[in-house]
């Protein structure tokens, strides 16, 4: 015989839906409340979920445990709120990427419940998307603050203890280092084994998946704001409300847009070609051992290529793979949609290579020609911005601050960005989030502002482009002096930032 309590599953499902609650289970609707409708466990744990909110759901299924009829545990809950318990403040942060999961770490941290809104369909798996990233001491460490297993990230990274300069010499087939420093201390991740860690690390009711942001308003007295999304499996739109909005929707946000819409971004002059080959099973391949031949130092060390007018960047990452870099001078690509990345043909790799070979060593070459799947990244950088929060709306990551990639700051930025927006909310409460944000702007705009810049002038330099200071780097006629300019240590707060005003 079905039981009342499963004949009622679909009252569940739509009480469930109405309250926006539909990413609390894995399972099916029907098998979770028949296995536990019939305990008080189960209206408990809903009522958690629901914030309380479950009255008419509980009154429409003639359940004996509601909120007119409670049980202990909730009789409980009902007098410590009396008391004047204090209910968590909530942030909705826009964008699932390496920014909007960190932040989420550091505000949960910060005793905070969040929302994270993203667009893409689920979580990444494996390694299906992104490219290589290098973190440095201060980003890692506090990574691993965020971890319940902190190993977990020295086991899923390689070290970058050399930052190396190196110039390809036509006549002998080898490279001439220009600066060598054996004191670099980051470590190599992919982009997907990163993210995974920390997204792992979360409670999975805190992202909506295949979600689509659409806009924001606050109220009146700047307090609260109401977020609306698409639903994108169903069309529908929700409004989701929050004590604070983040923006962390990467270099084309949208929330940015809002606030400054006559902001445009800055076109660096080139594109960089991107790939990792994987050589899994292939260790013993020609173009793996010709490639460890040429780059003896891989699996500890950040390669620089630089040629007149163009360098590439070469390291190895976790469970042989081979992450590379190849900046091109060319035209502004047209953007279609809301991403950086361009799709590319067969007809324009097949060029890429032809172009390749005239100017880099054939060992790197190959590892590009094996790889699946190269990308093109348009590269876009901006003025520093002068305010990057308004009311109880902030930005974070790309979004507070696009960069180039050239100092390797994207990821280290985004992650110090919000591990200082939660010790300021922290310090402050939710009922001081205009004081927070003061000073998260205080702290971070004089960092990021500098690199941004440094990081500019780093692209400009080994691209061969005019700067007004000095003359055109030429990698085949450099001066040592010259050539120091080029060392990653040379970037602003490159041996820590500041976390706090303190």
């Amino acid at each position: 015989m079905v039981s009342k309590e499963y004949r009622h599953s679909d009252v569940i499902r739509k009480h469930l839906a109405v309250t926006n609650n539909f990413t609390v289970y894995n399972e099916p609707v029907e098998s979770v409340y028949q296995s536990r409708a019939s305990s008080e466990t189960f209206w408990l744990e809903y009522c958690k979920h629901t914030n309380g909110n479950g009255a008419s759901f509980a009154q429409e299924l003639h359940h004996p445990y509601t909120p007119h009829n409670p049980t202990p545990e909730r009789k409980s809950e009902q007098r410590k709120k009396k008391m004047g318990e204090k209910k968590k403040a909530k942030a909705v942060i826009v964008g699932g990427s390496i920014a909007g999961v960190s932040c989420a770490h550091a505000l949960i941290s910060a005793g905070w419940d969040v929302l994270v809104l993203e667009k893409s369909s689920q979580p990444p798996k494996g390694s299906p998307t992104g490219a290589g990233l290098a973190l440095d001491r201060q980003a890692i460490d506090i990574i691993e603050s965020w971890l319940p297993q902190p190993q977990l990230l020295q086991e899923a990274t390689l070290p970058l203890t050399i930052d190396q300069n190196q110039t390809p010499d036509g006549e002998k087939e080898v490279s001439r280092i220009l600066t060598r420093d054996e004191n670099f201390n980051f470590r190599a991740a992919h982009w997907a084994d990163l993210h995974g860690l920390l997204y792992n690390a979360l409670p999975a009711e805190a992202f909506l998946w295949g979600h689509l942001y659409l806009s924001f308003g606050t109220s009146e007295d700047k307090t609260c704001v109401k977020v609306e999304a698409k639903v994108l499996q169903t069309e529908k739109t929700i409004e989701i409300n929050g004590d604070l909005l983040v923006a962390a929707d990467g270099c084309l946000s949208s929330i940015r847009n809002t606030s400054l819409p006559d902001l445009k971004l800055r076109y660096s002059g080139y594109c960089a070609w991107r790939g990792v080959l994987d050589f899994s099973g292939n260790e013993n391949s020609e173009t793996i051992l010709g490639i460890q031949r040429a780059y003896p130092d891989l699996g500890k060390c950040l390669y620089f290529d630089l040629n007149t007018g163009s360098h590439t960047v070469l390291y190895e990452l976790l469970n042989k793979r081979l992450n590379w870099i190849w900046y091109v001078h060319q035209p502004e690509p047209e953007q279609k949609g809301n991403s950086v990345t361009m799709k590319v043909s067969s007809d324009m790799i097949e060029n890429m290579y032809q172009e390749a070979e005239k100017i880099w060593v054939p060992e790197l070459v190959r590892v590009m020609r094996e790889t699946k799947e190269p990308f093109i990244n348009i590269i876009y950088d901006c003025e520093p911005l002068v305010k990057i929060f308004w009311d109880n709306v902030v930005l974070i990551g790309d979004a507070a601050h696009p960069t180039t990639p050239h100092g390797v700051r994207s990821t280290n930025m985004s992650i110090l960005d919000a591990a200082v927006l939660g010790k300021c909310i922290e310090k402050w409460g939710a009922e001081n989030i205009p004081s927070a944000l003061e000073e998260y702007q205080r702290i971070r705009l004089p960092v990021t502002s500098k690199q941004v810049l440094h990081s500019r002038r780093f692209g400009r330099i080994k691209q061969g482009l005019a700067l007004p200071d000095r003359k055109l780097f030429d990698p085949k006629t450099a001066n040592a002096e010259e050539c120091e300019e080029l060392q990653q240590k040379n970037m602003p707060f490159f041996a820590g930032a500041p976390l706090s005003v303190d």
